[in-house]
């Protein structure tokens, strides 16, 4: 994007996230954003090169979301698991209060994560506030040590995204009957403590029930 966008033109340019989410982008033109924004295309073409701006703008404002939700629960009170919860809390309900964004991020996800700028985004928004999470964890002693936090902060931010925006984008039979706070329970519990059969399976990611954070046992 060329130009920074006016308030009135941003809030506007939600309602292509619809549209783009039912056609795909490539079966999207910049006349079609133009009737469903009710932003004239002279004035779009202005602000934004093209329809794979739009798309950019939509996606960059959704990790905006995101990252002021995870900066709150990364900067909250507690333990870093406890944290580490609330952040997966945060990004779940953004993701799940934006459908139609997430359908047309699911139908774009080549062309998206190929968009500029997107990775100092992404990291800024979660990979960093939540490595920090993996390393004060360890100080607090309520996560284990990992190799390299950086991956983990990744992995973590993949399983949340894709969970999200399946329920998101498809309302899987199920599935779709998920509010926000059970869909981010149940994604930090298998987080936390995998899908292994015993203890002695989870080689190291396993702590005794006399070690674990009350956070993190089952209920």
């Amino acid at each position: 994007m060329a130009r920074k966008l006016p308030s009135k033109i941003a809030s506007q340019l939600y309602a292509a996230a619809e549209l783009i989410a039912d056609r795909g982008l490539e079966a999207t033109r910049m006349e079609d954003i133009s009737e469903a924004t009710g932003i004239p295309k002279a004035t779009l073409y202005y602000h934004l090169e093209g329809k794979n701006a739009v798309l950019e703008f939509l996606l960059a404002d959704l990790l905006d979301l995101i990252g002021g939700a995870v900066a709150v629960a990364t900067s909250g009170r507690g333990t870093a698991s406890e944290r580490l919860r609330a952040a997966i809390s945060a990004q779940i309900s953004v993701m799940l209060e934006h459908p139609h964004l997430c359908r047309a991020l699911v139908g774009d996800l080549n062309r998206a994560t190929r968009l500029p700028d997107l990775a100092r985004a992404l990291e800024a928004a979660f990979l960093g506030p939540i490595q920090q999470l993996l390393e004060q964890g360890v100080a607090d002693g309520s996560l284990r040590r990992v190799d390299d936090p950086a991956t983990a902060a990744s992995s973590i931010f993949g399983a949340v995204t894709m969970t999200g925006l399946s329920v998101a984008a498809s309302g899987h039979p199920g599935r779709a009957a998920l509010d926000a706070t059970s869909l981010s329970e149940w994604i930090y519990r298998l987080l936390a403590h995998g899908v292994a059969s015993n203890p002695t399976d989870r080689a190291g990611l396993h702590q005794t029930e006399a070690s674990r954070p009350s956070a993190m046992r089952p209920r």
